[in-house]
């Protein structure tokens, strides 16, 4: 089988495993967890960000932000695309109770112009406050593009002179800091709270992380117990991440030449229209209006090679260390041999 459905079905290696079962555990409810103490240390200082604190996932750590940076009332402005607006099953308005105002944007992006218009005038009693803007790197809908960093310096000058919080929901920012050479650093003087995830392309098995100030990491925690979010020996997981920090981010650039080769191929193959250049890992592509979607679909399924159909005509591969390159080839050479 080839699954090329998702980064998060990416399994720990065997080195990342070990790393695991040698984990120093204790009670994280306590703070008493070494192994995520160190975790939560290790991350924040990556990012020049004072605190973190780990939680099951980045859905989680985007919701608990959400939560922290507003009250029930206000407005949160994202792209149409984003994760928490379409994949965190309503969040916003169930943990927060805000009301979300999303904006469109090239490639899940969202542009400085678009987020100053959207603003609502804070003395109109009549409209809702707008009060946090979310942004996403690398998009997920918009097929892994990533932000340069004078974009995010643009939209960070608005949030700034209006008083808005900027958080990065950076499930795959890991991705990006590879394909744009830029570093964590970069990231974390720019936003109010960033959620990083551990369970895609780094390989991990659980985990993500929220960093901010230690005020707000403070809150965070209050908010994440509530949501059922605080752990107990959960050093194990913490060990992983520790381990994929190490020694997994540089790796990504492979997952991204595997991403231009699939592209590559399906371009060669006639069946697709003009595919966007690719940044990442992340591949959505659409087929011609000719091409038969059901016959794409079982001649892959067919072979073992999974992927996401994501209607209208729209496709997505995703590639991680768990799809080898021999397999990516193997996978060139199948779209190649298409029959209409």
């Amino acid at each position: 089988m080839i699954d090329l459905r998702s980064d998060t079905f990416t399994r720990p290696l065997p080195e990342m495993q070990k790393a695991m079962w040698a984990a120093e555990v204790g009670d994280d409810v306590f703070g008493e967890d070494p192994s995520i103490n160190a975790l939560e240390r290790k991350a924040a200082e990556l990012f020049g960000m004072e605190a973190a604190v780990f939680c099951p996932s980045g859905t989680m750590t985007n919701q608990i932000a959400i939560k922290a940076h507003t009250v029930p009332g206000q407005e949160v402005i994202c792209h149409e695309y984003s994760h928490v607006y379409n994949y965190e099953g309503g969040g916003i308005a169930f943990n927060s109770s805000c009301q979300v105002r999303p904006l469109a944007g090239p490639k899940g992006m969202l542009e400085a112009e678009t987020v100053a218009a959207a603003l609502q005038n804070p003395l109109d009693h009549h409209a809702a406050q707008s009060r946090l803007v979310v942004l996403e790197n690398t998009t997920n809908k918009g097929g892994g593009a990533c932000y340069n960093l004078n974009s995010i310096d643009a939209i960070r000058e608005i949030t700034a002179a209006k008083g808005l919080a900027l958080h990065l929901d950076g499930a795959r920012l890991w991705n990006a800091l590879v394909a744009k050479n830029q570093s964590a650093a970069d990231f974390g003087q720019r936003f109010d709270s960033i959620s990083i995830c551990l369970s895609k392309g780094l390989g991990c098995p659980v985990g993500s992380l929220l960093l901010g100030s230690k005020d707000f990491i403070h809150h965070a925690r209050f908010i994440r117990k509530k949501l059922g979010g605080a752990m107990r020996q959960a050093g194990y997981l913490a060990a992983a991440g520790i381990y994929a920090l190490d020694h997994h981010i540089e790796r990504l650039a492979e997952d991204h030449e595997k991403a231009k080769m699939l592209a590559d191929a399906l371009e060669q193959s006639g069946w697709t229209k003009p595919i966007e250049t690719v940044e990442t890992n992340i591949l959505i592509f659409n087929l011609k209006e000719d091409r038969n979607i059901e016959a794409f679909n079982k001649q892959l399924g067919d072979a073992g090679v999974l992927h996401i159909d994501m209607g209208q005509g729209k496709q997505r591969f995703v590639t991680h260390h768990d799809v080898s390159m021999d397999q990516i080839k193997r996978t060139c050479k199948l779209i190649g041999d298409l029959k209409e």
